[in-house]
């Protein structure tokens, strides 16, 4: 798409051709939340004591020397014969002085066996006190160990995911040979292997019919269940995806200190199962929250919509780098003329209360008291009190002129209104706008701030938008039952509050679609970056809530300043994965260390005490120290105590987190952890 911004890695390489079988057959562990599952190796939970190089293979010489020097004082007689003795007790006497060859010979091997035995005692004596087995085990095996061999073919169709063994345990032989087929020549790739699988699953379901989905792959191999769109793959990938697990991967752990040792040096990855608990990176311009986290995820996402598991709305500034229009389904482009789809201002309801509830918080939620929440309620009243009576008539509700025009409270629009109520007889929605009118003349009345928050809508550049006639191709996200694509471009510049509202209104019917949705075994996210003015008191509310309707968004932030004071608390709550980017804030990382927590550590206390000599020759010895040292003789005394100290301080965040990194703590959906991890997201 012209004007975007290009990305700053390659194209990954990608599971095509025949490098999509050792994709497919390489081992994807359990591990703990976030790790990159492709072809990972599992540490321990503690590190190991590791000697240093140079004491080990110091002290592996010096134990040598010594065994060395102790065979060749035995066997040259300077330690005497006593180590002889238990050979002249065991063996006949004839065998240590022969006279036939028989008894030379018997001597002979028994002394030799004898020789080696205490040979082979000093030398594992020595072996042990030197620590051999750990400098072969940390240098010398890892080089003359063999590389490890690619995922080769299982034994057995059984064991080969290639062979897709569960189509033939129901007895679709010919499918399963078809595709087992089309996976040996290349004509499959990843998207093709679980989006398949994915059908699969809705025919043990129930929801498909086996027969059809037999015939289909059958006759169309790879190609078939093929995404609505008919796409089979992306225009491009900026990140390296696993779709089996569902993971992109957006980095690697440093091998850090701070960091757990079985987290350190780690490949990361985000998933549904993350990102179900929703995501919230704060960070300044610059610091990689759009390249390195927003659209990775949301490539992540369109690839999984593509095989029938994900829907997605990424919403985002034009040109800001969130993908080819290519890649997706919708592109709606408010603002711009050649747009081909509108946004739907009312989420596709027809209930008037639904959509004044969710039209109220995009006008005024920002305006809402944190706790009372008074302001949305009244508003939310107003507009119900409009749009019940305006759809009883037209069989639709107001388009965005329509609807200030009844809010300003001009005589024309409620006058022609009221005489279609009456005409109708709809005694009901008269009494509505009876009680709208009294409002009117009320000096608290609400109805002038939705009108002048409608009237920033209400712009030459948005005339073509936000149609209720029919004119256009509104779209709603209501969709969310399907593997949609979508994405949502705000106007750049000279609209920014619209551009909040906006954004505030696709977030507010995400969470009531979501809510509303039948079917949720498709998992919904919602991608919205940069989230300033997006965070209200019922947003915080309905982030509560999509983590049991199998749905989950990701914020970005420069700075948590852009959220009330009141509600940042509650967000960092209700968010269960949280990223802190470089160049954050003091401030701001006092929240993030305050939701992060503290935990018990060991701390260690050196103490130097100078030891007096109180004899002549340990003043002499203590003279001579000092003079080849330069430093005083002394004592050191360590002591070990635990302490609970903060996972990373406000300082930590502020001032010790290098560019291109960022701190992250991760929470599942089915409620494991991951501690705050330092993550370089150019790894």
């Amino acid at each position: 798409m012209p004007g975007e911004v290009p990305h700053p890695a390659g194209p990954p390489p990608q599971p095509d051709g025949h490098g999509f079988l050792r994709w497919l057959r390489t081992p994807r562990p359990e591990a703990a939340p976030g790790v990159w599952r492709f072809d990972h190796t599992p540490r321990p939970d503690e590190e190991p004591e590791l000697t240093p190089a140079r004491q080990l293979f110091s002290g592996a010489l010096i134990a040598f020397l010594v065994g060395w020097l102790l065979w060749s004082l035995l066997w040259n007689g300077y330690l005497g014969g006593y180590w002889m003795w238990p050979y002249y007790v065991l063996t006949p006497e004839e065998w240590s002085q022969p006279i036939t060859a028989a008894e030379e010979k018997a001597g002979f091997v028994t002394s030799t066996l004898y020789y080696l035995l205490v040979g082979g005692g000093i030398l594992a004596t020595a072996a042990r006190m030197g620590r051999w087995a750990e400098i072969w085990r940390r240098y010398l095996a890892p080089r003359l160990r063999p590389p490890a061999p690619e995922p080769g073919v299982p034994a057995t169709a059984e064991e080969d995911p290639a062979e897709w063994p569960q189509l033939r345990a129901a007895g679709l032989t010919a499918a399963a040979d078809r595709l087992a087929a089309d996976a040996r020549t290349g004509l499959m790739r990843d998207v093709d292997h679980t989006r398949i699988a994915r059908a699969w699953q809705g025919v043990r379901g129930g929801r498909h019919s086996m027969a059809d989905f037999a015939a289909a792959v059958t006759r169309q191999g790879a190609a078939a269940c093929l995404h609505p769109s008919g796409a089979r793959d992306l225009p491009g990938r900026a990140a390296r995806h696993d779709l089996l697990t569902g993971q992109v991967r957006i980095g690697a752990t440093a091998d850090d200190p701070r960091n757990p040792y079985r987290f350190r040096g780690v490949g990361l990855g985000l998933g549904p199962d993350l990102l179900g608990t929703s995501l919230l990176a704060v960070g300044p311009a610059g610091s990689g929250k759009t390249g390195h986290l927003v659209w990775p995820v949301a490539e992540s996402l369109c690839l999984q919509a593509l095989t029938g598991r994900a829907a997605v709305v990424v919403i985002g500034a034009a040109g800001t780098g969130l993908g080819a229009a290519d890649g997706y389904d919708v592109v709606i482009r408010i603002g711009q003329p050649d747009s081909v789809y509108d946004l739907d201002l009312y989420g596709g309801t027809t209930d008037p209360d639904e959509a004044a509830a969710v039209l109220a918080e995009a006008l005024v939620g920002d305006l809402a008291e944190p706790h009372a929440g008074a302001d949305t309620r009244r508003s939310t009243t107003v507009l119900a009190q409009l749009l019940g009576p305006f759809h009883v008539v037209h069989g639709r509700f107001p388009g965005v002129p329509e609807l200030r025009g009844l809010l300003d409270g001009a005589p024309g629009p409620l006058g022609e209104l009221r005489r279609a109520l009456t005409d109708a007889g709809q005694h009901a929605m008269l009494r509505e706008l009876d009680a709208r009118e009294r409002q009117l003349a009320h000096p608290g009345d609400v109805g002038g701030v939705l009108a002048d928050r409608v009237a920033l809508l209400d712009r030459p550049a948005f005339a073509s938008f936000f149609d209720t006639e029919g004119a256009g191709r509104p779209f709603s996200l209501r969709a969310l039952d399907h593997p949609v694509r979508v994405r949502i471009d705000l106007p750049r510049r000279g609209h920014a509050d619209a551009s909040k509202i906006i954004a505030r209104l696709v977030l507010a019917q995400f969470t009531a679609s979501v809510a509303a949705r039948e079917d949720r075994s498709l998992f919904a996210c919602l991608v919205l970056d940069d989230a300033t003015g997006v965070v209200t008191p019922e947003a915080v509310r309905g982030l509560q809530r999509l983590r049991s309707g199998h749905a989950g968004v990701v914020l970005t932030l420069r700075t948590l300043d852009d959220v009330p004071r009141p509600l940042r608390g509650p967000l960092l709550g209700a968010i269960g994965c949280r990223m802190a980017l470089s160049g954050l804030t003091p401030w701001d990382g006092q929240d993030f260390a305050e939701v992060w927590g503290k935990e018990w550590t060991e701390a260690r206390d050196v103490t130097d005490r100078q030891i007096i000599a109180e004899t002549p020759l340990g003043k002499t010895a203590h003279a001579l120290r000092r003079v080849i040292t330069g430093r005083a003789p002394t004592a050191r005394a360590v002591t070990v105590r635990q302490v609970e100290r903060e996972r990373w301080s406000a300082s930590d965040l502020a001032h010790g987190v290098p560019p291109g990194h960022a701190v992250l703590s991760l929470t599942t959906v089915r409620g494991e952890h991951a501690p705050p991890l330092l993550v370089d997201l150019r790894g």
